[in-house]
């Protein structure tokens, strides 16, 4: 192949090429900030399921009782739930602005917070100490 038979335009369709990769919408410094501050609010979650989980037990403990295979398994998803959303929120936003990151981080906050409340109202009507 010879200079002849290449196209003319394919000398320039490798640099826009590289002009139109996918680049961070956000600087680093700023994306590293926004998940920090998020990140102290998702680990404040943790801590409370940690927390509940630890605290139950010893509170059953004390009373002669344990906590059900349901309460655990309630107390251990309350655990990972903070986690699992604040990755997907990363993930999902890692690519966008901040506004959006910002946004997502906010709404997967948000979404922990219900359904903790919602597991932890779930664990007392399910019974998750085992009276029996």
């Amino acid at each position: 192949m010879n200079e002849a038979s290449v196209p003319a335009d394919a000398g320039t369709a490798a640099s826009a090429d590289d002009a139109g990769a996918p680049r961070s919408a956000t600087p680093l410094w700023l994306a590293v900030t926004v998940a920090v501050l998020f990140g102290v609010l998702y680990a404040y979650d943790v801590w409370e399921a940690v927390g509940n989980l630890v605290g139950l037990n010893l509170q059953a403990a004390s009373l002669g009782i344990a906590i059900s295979g349901v309460g655990l398994t309630l107390l251990i998803v309350a655990l990972v739930l903070p986690f699992l959303v604040f990755g997907v929120a990363f993930w999902l936003g890692h690519r966008r602005g901040p506004l959006p990151q910002i946004l997502l981080f906010l709404a997967g906050y948000a979404a922990v917070q219900a359904i903790t409340f919602g597991l932890t109202a779930l664990f007392f009507q399910l019974g998750g100490l085992d009276l029996g």
